[in-house]
């Protein structure tokens, strides 16, 4: 595994910078996703911001896809968190 990613990181990396993909996609907010609540999508990874909202993003991952997909790239550098 460790030679697959490094191969090609970025392949792995999390989509929405790290962010909670329910928060971007239900809200248009931006919420820090915890690395343990997770789910790989058509080959791609999506965080959560806990257990409660994987629950909320499970009801719709391809609808909330679809829309954090469009409301991602509108946010500024400036509104990402620092820590």
């Amino acid at each position: 595994n460790a030679a697959m990613f490094q191969t090609d990181p970025a392949k792995y990396a999390p989509q929405y910078g790290g962010y909670c993909a329910w928060a971007i996609g239900a809200n248009d907010a931006l919420a820090p996703g915890d690395p343990e609540v997770y789910k790989i999508v058509d080959g791609k990874l999506y965080l959560n911001f806990s257990e409660d909202v994987a629950k909320r993003w499970q009801v719709d991952i391809p609808g909330f896809i679809v829309k954090a997909d469009k409301n991602y790239p509108t946010h500024d550098a400036s509104e990402h968190y620092t820590s």
